[in-house]
């Protein structure tokens, strides 16, 4: 006899009755879907199938946990800024999901997996639109066993691809144009970020050479910080950031937020990192897991103790980007690093963080939400340490994807952004700025019933 607590009660249950009854019902719900996917009035579920069933379900699931990130980086960029800024932060994370979704539906999609190289693993590009005959839905493996449906590896890519643009928004928070950084957000997402994508995941000239990024330290992470670096760089800082050598903090309105925020981006990495996986298989799966946690736990003691040690004070948003990049840190090599490995690579990203914020303030590059030092500077140490801490890899080839994703995004942002800069201006008039960008660009405030001092 078993006994099971809940609620303070004890209910009984016979372990014969388990054994007849429930397991059986768990194998029949398993196997339902097995015998439909078999086509052949199969009656029952073959090892094949299940796997295939088991595999496209944690693929989707990890879908949805990545979508989630999404509204961690919104309120993450919301409770890092001002008040007065809050709905535009916030119709530029909504926008942006529906920009990704759309634009590599599209042609993003067909350009990071173009099947076939038009420019030997440099470019590639197999068709507009996604859509395939209904004998090629499934993705198949190198044994020609079913991984999961063609609808699910676009959907779970799709969630990707907006990421690169999200980090951009909060590096450029509270002083860039709403159209320009849409116009921007459209044109990097349709296009940069497949093309440089395709390099690697797609089977181009750096995965020939054995360049390694299991989940996008750079080819999600710096890709989008070297956008970042660009756009602030051509934006110049926020009004009253920096007078003479002073540097005057600009805080946050909303820790609680920020806070939230965080919480949501590592509940989604366990999508981010496992859906990598690209399979249900539980000792790989529940190893990155493991590596991904430790990373970010052991992200937010390096940041946090180096932070109190400088300033004296414990800052609540150095933890909270220690973690991110700890989390950032690991990306790429979550499933290839040893468990001690994901620690010292996740504490080492904390110290980088706090460093990194510090240095970027002192060069007056105004980062409000320190999205350059949490995605790029920590996504090419993420990079690195793969060379590093796997013996299969080395940090000359780590080194070389590094520079070539830093050289071609960069450029490729900043002419971007020029461009838009000497046409349409990237940057709103002082007098809307000091107002606040939810009433000069959107004419409303996100709390309305609230007095908010616009500073």
């Amino acid at each position: 006899m078993n006994i099971i607590k809940s609620n303070n009660k004890e209910f009984s249950m016979n372990k014969s009755i388990a054994n007849k009854v429930v397991l059986p019902l768990l194998t029949a719900m398993i196997a339902l879907p097995g015998v439909a996917l078999a086509g052949d009035g199969a009656a029952e579920v073959t090892g094949a199938a299940a796997t295939y069933v088991a595999n496209n379900t944690w693929m989707l699931v990890a879908t949805f946990l990545v979508f989630i990130m999404h509204l961690g980086f919104a309120t993450l960029e919301a409770g890092l800024t001002r008040a007065k800024n809050t709905v535009n932060i916030l119709f530029k994370n909504t926008a942006i999901i529906a920009i990704g979704l759309l634009t590599y539906a599209a042609i993003g999609f067909n350009l990071m997996y173009p099947g076939d190289f038009s420019i030997a693993g440099f470019f590639g590009f197999s068709g507009f639109g996604i859509g395939v005959s209904p004998e090629n839905m499934m993705v198949s493996g190198a044994d020609g066993v079913g991984i999961y449906t063609y609808w699910t590896d676009f959907i779970f890519q799709a969630m990707f691809a907006a990421t690169a643009a999200t980090i951009v928004s909060g590096a450029v928070a509270e002083r860039i144009k709403l159209h320009s950084f849409l116009i921007f957000s459209t044109i990097y997402v349709a296009l940069v970020y497949p093309w440089v994508g395709s390099w690697k995941w797609g089977g181009g000239w750096l995965d020939a050479k054995g360049f390694y990024d299991f989940a996008g330290s750079t080819l999600v992470h710096s890709v989008g910080g070297w956008a970042a670096l660009a756009g602030v760089l051509l934006l110049g800082p926020r009004l009253g950031k920096y007078v003479g050598n002073n540097i005057k903090p600009i805080m946050g309105h909303n820790m609680p937020l920020a806070a939230i925020g965080v919480f949501m981006l590592w509940l989604g990495w366990f999508g981010f990192n496992g859906g990598s996986v690209l399979s249900a298989d539980p000792a790989a799966v529940s190893f990155v897991f493991v590596t991904t946690s430790l990373a970010a736990a052991a992200g937010i003691i390096g940041a946090m103790a180096l932070s109190w040690t400088l300033q004296k004070k414990p800052d609540l948003t150095m933890a909270l980007n220690g973690a991110l990049a700890g989390l950032v840190g690991i990306t790429a090599g979550a499933d290839v690093v040893s468990v001690m490995g994901s620690v010292i690579i996740g504490f080492l990203a904390g110290l980088l963080v706090v460093i990194s914020v510090m240095s970027i303030d002192r060069m007056k590059i105004d980062d409000p939400v320190g999205a350059i030092s949490v995605h790029l500077v920590c996504g090419i140490w993420g990079t690195l340490a793969v060379g590093i801490f796997s013996a299969d890899h080395s940090v000359a080839t780590q080194l070389l994807g590094v520079l070539a994703y830093g050289v071609t995004c960069f450029a490729a942002a900043f002419v971007i952004f020029f461009i838009l800069k000497v046409t349409i201006g990237i940057r709103v008039d002082e007098e809307e700025e000091m107002g606040g960008l939810d009433v000069g660009e959107h004419g409303m405030a996100a709390y309305a019933d609230f007095e908010v001092h616009n500073v």
